[in-house]
């Protein structure tokens, strides 16, 4: 796989390294993939970028459970200011090959049971941790960040001149006019 700013952590795992006593890994993003992370998900900075993961082989599966924690830097909606905020996103995922010709049918929802969530592809024996880490990272990220105690005031409306709908209202009140 070609390393793009998109897909800029990898930290792939084999499934045939994985021992049926299951995996512990702690992974930790460098700084330059940290930057790269943050300019894709929309952040001022990213100083803080790490997660732990348990994965466990159950006959064709992958278990993968973990912690993605995090420090990101945003801008406040209200004030402009900067301000940083602590993640910490809860992952849990279930692994399993594709099945033959399952490619075409990887869109269609109609044969799904229930609510039960399907599990995730395993492409080429590899799961990659860094990616997981990176989508949970941006899943758990307030799209409108508020620094404590910011309140969003809107402008106070005043009677002065004239406003949008002044001439309907001049309308209105015409005599021989009717009201509906």
């Amino acid at each position: 796989m070609m390393k793009t700013k998109e897909n800029a952590w990898n930290v792939p795992v084999a499934v045939d390294d994985i021992p049926e006593t299951g995996l512990h890994v702690e992974i930790e993003a460098p700084a330059e993939v940290r930057a790269d992370i943050a300019e894709v998900a929309g952040l001022r900075e990213l100083p803080r970028l790490s997660a732990t993961f348990e994965l466990l082989k159950q006959g064709s599966r992958v278990t993968v459970t973990g912690q993605v924690s995090a420090t990101v830097g945003q801008t406040c909606v209200v004030t402009l200011e900067p301000i940083e905020s602590r993640i910490e996103e809860p992952v849990d995922l279930v692994f399993a090959p594709l099945p033959a010709g399952a490619i075409a049918e990887a869109g269609d929802t109609r044969s799904r049971k229930g609510s039960e969530e399907p599990p995730e592809p395993l492409l080429d024996g590899h799961i990659d941790l860094g990616v997981i880490a990176t989508e949970f990272l941006i899943l758990g990220i307030d799209p409108y960040p508020r620094k404590a105690g910011a309140h969003f005031m809107p402008p106070e409306a005043s009677d002065e001149g004239a406003h949008p709908f002044a001439a309907l209202e001049a309308l209105k009140k015409r005599p021989g006019s009717q009201k509906t």
